[in-house]
């Protein structure tokens, strides 16, 4: 026997230890491997019939150590050559529909004039940018259907998710109903303007569109699993009795409806409530970092780029019906954002506005949230590290006007791409925050391979350095101007006891000059009633001692 096939039966006599409490079955009932492909020793399948008694285990085993003596291993690489026209297909979409809208905006004065003092372009530069990556997107995802039709076009991955043929699900129809909402309010927002509860009505449908198709419902499960089966129901769902019967037929679907129980599903409605929130904040947080040429783009096409690593990792090993979806959505938005930024990149030509930011963050949460599933929300933790920048950026403008005292939706120009770009210029901040991207999603892609415990160590410490040094800038700048203002008040209370001081000198050295006065007229008079009969020479005297009054 070959030295893997020896390591192989050490590993099947392992695992016969934990038979007896019935671990091996659950191990093998995790593995799902496929049927056996090529012929196991004798003595090896002697080994696994004496190991495992029940039947079923039996041949889960040998399918799964016959898959092990198979060279059945898919690289990355090669899953990514089989979905590489996605990306350039959308690519060379974006690449050239910008071209195309800018002068669409620019006709229709759909353009951003620089009226705020915090944006960094002179000239009045053209929106509509975000509906040229949307149809780049749209695009690349088409062509994954067109592929399916005729798997020519593309070469999907073997998986026991496919179909007879080979072909695997498509993109769901919630996540395409999404970004057209998203796309569609951003839009109308650049070109008329709306209010904010609109776009939060717009991507709140957006979410629970996602959890009506149960697209990342199960994000929670990992979490919650373990909860659950410490009280005995790892489902962690809940039947709640109504003491009644509900029964009624339902002609269109042509089936009768009876329960006499309300099912509660925690992990659902758990991710539900998740899927919602990371909607809300991954959309808010894009449109906040785009703030400056090609930042938002960029970043966005290095997480995508970590996502797609980790996407084509849980390919590999066949980890659900999502993996092929997860794959076409990043490599369509990489391709669009690729086709987009030379267009958007430092000096830009158009921008994205809340079109494409807002499309750009709604499905970039999305690939986040389906990582998780199959309950492997690790991964999803994994995918957030991915994100960071604007994750970052997002909680720290919350702290910071908390601090400042200001409401949460106050402008500033106290972003992280702000503090650089005073420090660095436009390129220079722009660049920065792309190296520190690569660096989030080498993180998160290390998350994927197992070594989760030091890579949320570095990637805490990374975020706390990033974090308290912009609140430290933001801070100082806040200090300096409370420090100006006392010193002004300082000054106007100095002042003003200055001038108290002089006016009380001034009124009293007035009083003495009128006292002084007043007896130096008495004396006067005084001297002249002094008669000459009686004393002649006092009275001279006196009134020669005594000037003219100053009246």
């Amino acid at each position: 026997m070959t030295s893997l096939g020896a390591g192989i039966q050490v590993l099947t006599l392992s695992l016969a230890q934990f038979a007896g409490n019935g671990v091996g079955a659950s191990v093998l009932d995790a593995v799902q491997a496929p049927l056996p492909g090529t012929e196991l020793p004798a003595t090896l399948r002697k080994g696994v019939q004496e190991a495992f008694s029940d039947p079923t285990v039996q041949q889960r085993a040998l399918s799964w150590l016959s898959d092990l003596t198979t060279d059945t291993h898919v690289a990355r690489l090669d899953l990514l050559h089989n979905y590489a026209w996605v990306l350039v297909v959308s690519f060379v979409v974006a690449l050239l529909a910008t071209p195309l809208m800018r002068r669409l905006a620019v006709a229709n004065g759909v353009i951003d004039r620089p009226s705020d003092p915090r944006k960094v372009h002179r000239q009045p530069i053209a929106y509509l940018g975000g509906a040229a990556v949307f149809c780049g997107i749209m695009a690349g995802i088409l062509f994954s259907f067109v592929g399916t039709a005729l798997p020519s076009l593309m070469n999907f991955h073997p998986s026991k998710f496919a179909d007879e043929v080979g072909v695997h699900a498509t993109v769901p129809w919630s996540i395409l109903l999404g970004m057209t909402v998203i796309a569609v309010i951003g839009l109308i927002d650049d070109v008329m303007g709306i209010s904010p509860r609109t776009k939060v009505a717009g991507q709140l449908f957006a979410a629970a569109a996602l959890a009506v198709d149960n697209v990342g419902v199960q994000v929670a499960r990992g979490v919650l699993q373990p909860i659950g089966q410490l009280f005995g129901n790892p489902d962690f769902v809940f039947n709640i009795p109504l003491g009644f019967e509900v029964s009624f037929a339902m002609p269109i679907l042509g089936n009768h409806v009876q329960f006499n129980q309300i099912p509660i599903d925690v992990v659902y409605w758990t991710g539900t409530a998740i899927i919602a929130m990371a909607v809300l904040g991954a959309c808010n947080a894009s449109n906040l970092i785009d703030g400056l040429d090609g930042l938002l783009t960029g970043t966005t096409a290095i997480a995508t780029g970590g996502l797609l690593i980790v996407a084509l990792g849980l390919a590999v090993v066949d980890d659900g019906p999502r993996d092929a979806q997860r794959i076409v959505l990043c490599m369509a938005v990489l391709g669009a954002c690729l086709g987009f930024l030379p267009h958007n990149f430092n000096p830009a030509t158009i921008f994205l506005g809340d079109c494409g930011s807002l499309l750009l963050g709604y499905i970039t949460i999305v690939i986040v949230l389906t990582l998780g599933d199959t309950g492997k929300t690790h991964l999803v933790f994994a995918g957030l590290i991915i994100y960071a920048i604007p994750l970052i950026d997002t909680a720290l403008a919350i702290v910071r006007r908390k601090l400042a005292g200001k409401s949460i939706s106050a402008a500033d120009s106290d972003h992280l791409h702000h503090m650089l770009k005073r420090a660095l210029g436009v390129k220079g901040a722009v660049l920065t925050l792309y190296a520190i991207g690569f660096g989030f999603a080498g993180l998160g892609v290390w998350i994927s391979l197992g070594r989760a415990r030091v890579v949320y160590l570095l990637a805490m410490v990374l975020a706390s350095y990033i974090g308290v040094t912009a609140i430290k800038i933001a801070r100082r700048k806040q200090i300096e101007e409370q420090a100006a203002a006392y010193d002004a008040t300082r000054k106007t209370a100095a002042s003003g006891a200055g001038d108290s001081v002089g006016d009380s000198v001034g009124d009293s050295l007035v009083r003495i000059a009128s006292q002084a006065t007043a007896a130096v007229e008495n004396e006067a008079e005084a001297g002249r009633g002094v008669t000459s009969a009686t004393h002649p020479a006092a009275g001279q005297a006196v009134i020669a001692r005594v000037p003219a009054s100053p009246s």
